[in-house]
């Protein structure tokens, strides 16, 4: 695979870290290309966070959210994390209060380039919670979306006031935009998706709406993996029990039946759509040789390198890009910075989702090409159609 540039014609424009010798706290922003808009992109904090993926997950932003046709343009964030998945688990004293000045001391960094060049927003390991300590030290309701329902600011115009809050990712965002882009691809593939198994990597925001929407749909999911195991059920998940886990955030191995399973035998199930909604480069190497399903839905930022995806496209499965499936959180984002009520985010997600999703695979399934590519040049396309307008304006 050809080694990535630092920058391209693309971008990116600007590429920050910081570092707070006090808490030992470091981190990364990349605003990848503002043509369309302001950067647009979560904050992940993970321990192995490092620029090259920041750098990666902001490039996919940009196409991301041009081809969801929102005025945004691409950014990301990383904070290096180095607090263990267990410990976070366990609920350690003290934990949260570290995190929250992680968070807070990242955003007072980057405050200078609030709102003019960057907007934060969830990602892995970060929600609404972090996003409201973000904004309030970034001084700025504003500063990132994805915030509680309950943190609102009233907004004068137009001789009137309105109350603006918080749309959370909580409330499933990600997770339907994922659900109804399976849904196109199961259509066009010919793939009934009553009945349909799926198998779901990543049972967190995305994973667990991704589970509740698709069982809605009629979907059977029959595999379920998180950092905590995997558990495999041939005739489908005991709805109440699952629910039980979401609610006590719980790992799905606490799921009393079905069968525990590797991570490895995970990939390698015979199932019908494959949903990888976790980590970057949660398909590699080592498992990609291993998968049979018909199609994958790609919940999670950058699941695989561009070289396996096009691998396993070649070997006949139908794989629907990151930035097409998984752009219902930066849809809310949108909806939340324009004062939309949830209601209306929720059916904005379905319909710029289903109506992109429909674009690229229909495409990609007549013209005989590989997704990404012409769901890239889709994107490609609307970003140079903004650079020329500039370039006439200037």
């Amino acid at each position: 695979m050809e080694e990535e540039k630092e920058f391209d014609q693309w971008g990116p424009e600007l590429v920050v870290k910081v570092f707070d010798s006090d808490l030992g706290m470091s981190g990364f922003l990349v605003v990848d290309n503002t043509l369309l808009g302001l950067g647009k992109g979560g904050v992940r904090m993970t321990p192995n966070v490092t620029e090259e993926e920041v750098r990666r997950l902001a490039r996919a932003m940009t196409w991301k959210n041009a081809l969801a046709g929102i005025p945004f343009g691409g950014a990301k964030a990383g904070i290096v994390w180095p607090a263990s998945a267990e410990l976070q688990r366990s609920g350690a004293r003290g934990l949260d209060e570290l995190k929250k000045k992680f968070v807070q001391s990242f955003a007072r960094r980057i405050a200078d380039l609030i709102p003019s060049k960057y907007i934060a927003g969830p990602d892995v390991n970060t929600g609404e919670k972090e996003m409201q300590w973000f904004a309030e030290a970034a001084g700025s309701w504003g500063a990132a979306t994805g915030k509680p329902s309950q943190f609102c600011e009233l907004v004068f115009g137009e001789g009137k006031s309105v109350t603006q809050c918080g749309i959370p990712h909580e409330f499933g965002s990600t997770g339907l935009g994922v659900a109804h882009a399976t849904k196109v691809a199961a259509e066009l593939m010919g793939l009934p998706l009553r009945g349909a198994t799926v198998a779901i990597h990543g049972f967190g925001n995305v994973g667990t709406f991704a589970y509740r929407f698709l069982e809605d749909m009629g979907a059977k999911v029959v595999a379920i993996a998180d950092i905590g195991g995997a558990v495999y059920a041939k005739n489908g998940f005991e709805l109440s029990q699952v629910k039980e886990i979401i609610e006590k955030r719980e790992s799905i191995a606490a799921y009393k039946g079905g069968e525990k399973i590797s991570s490895d035998a995970f990939w390698g199930l015979s199932v019908d759509i494959l949903i990888p909604a976790s980590v970057t480069d949660v398909i590699h190497a080592g498992n990609k040789d291993a998968i049979q399903a018909k199609i994958i839905v790609e919940g999670g930022n950058i699941p695989m390198k561009e070289d396996i995806e096009e691998e396993l496209y070649r070997r006949g499965i139908c794989i629907v890009p990151d930035f097409v499936a998984n752009a219902g959180g930066v849809i809310s984002s949108f909806c939340e910075h324009k004062g939309y009520s949830p209601e209306k985010m929720l059916q904005i997600v379905e319909e710029k989702i289903t109506q992109s999703t429909r674009a690229v695979m229909k495409e990609s399934l007549e013209q005989k090409e590989y997704p990404r590519a012409v769901a890239l040049k889709l994107a490609q396309d609307i970003v140079l159609k903004a650079t020329l307008r500039t370039e006439v304006i200037s």
